[in-house]
């Protein structure tokens, strides 16, 4: 079964309201289970991601990895928060590879942590 997308303010209230299942520096994962089917939000606000491009970046990278951890496991509502800024100084560039790669491996432990918490 495939990954759709959660996208009325509604549904991801309802998901933010079940709580946080795992975090990271960056990242919240809130869970909601069991559900109809799996579907995956993002939540990447301008107050933690000042520029289009960077939030777009980092949208992307939670939809492409959220997609290979659609597991066996009883279907599930996911919304990955980013709940703070990464460093401008650090990634000076709004959409470079080193930026996509930092996402990308925090994002990874955020969902191995959550596969490991009940």
């Amino acid at each position: 079964m495939g990954l759709t997308r959660i996208t009325l303010k509604t549904e991801f209230d309802a998901v933010m309201d079940a709580g946080v299942r795992a975090s990271t520096d960056h990242f919240a994962l809130h869970v909601k289970a069991p559900a109809p089917h799996n579907r995956i939000g993002a939540v990447v606000p301008k107050r933690w991601a000042k520029r289009a491009v960077t939030r777009n970046t980092i949208r992307r990278q939670i939809y492409a990895l959220a997609a290979h951890h659609v597991g066996p496991e009883p279907a599930n509502e996911r919304v990955v928060r980013l709940r703070k800024t990464f460093d401008t100084r650090a990634f000076p560039s709004a959409s470079s590879l080193a930026l996509k790669t930092a996402v990308r491996l925090e994002l990874q432990q955020l969902f191995d942590k959550a596969e490991t918490t009940p």
